[in-house]
């Protein structure tokens, strides 16, 4: 019994709150509303921005455009934000939070890179070669 009462008393509430505390709910289900509204917003802008393409974000910025920048930027913020509140992250200890999401997101940022150098690479092969390559 004693067992008992104190597995569930060690049982942390989850937090009802975003952004750090600056949006704040009052149940759990407001709370996931909440966060699909979020998540749906950042999708609308990525799917707005593939949509119209402005020319003004075709600017090449460290070898990419500008517009891919804000798609890997927005792809990061919602998977990052996905593993902080629906894999409840929050609520873990600093250092098994640090090595989930930081090691997810160093992973995901180094693909990203290297598809990116690599497709550029093979683009200018493909652009600048005198002879066509078979692969």
């Amino acid at each position: 019994m004693a067992d008992h009462a104190a597995h569930t008393d060690g049982h942390a509430e989850h937090k009802l709150e975003i952004f750090r505390g600056l949006v704040k709910f009052k149940s759990n289900t407001q709370k996931i509303w909440g966060v699909l509204i979020f998540l749906s917003l950042v999708t609308i802008v990525e799917v707005a921005l593939g949509y119209i393409k402005p020319d003004s974000l075709n600017a090449h910025f460290l070898g990419l455009k500008l517009l891919n920048w804000i798609f890997i930027i927005l792809t990061i913020v919602k998977a990052y934000y996905i593993t902080w509140d629906f894999m409840h992250m929050r609520d873990e200890v600093s250092g098994l939070r640090r090595a989930v999401v930081w090691t997810g997101v160093f992973l995901i940022v180094y693909l990203i890179a290297i598809l990116l150098f690599e497709g550029e690479y093979i683009y200018q092969v493909y652009k600048n070669a005198a002879v066509s390559f078979d692969f």
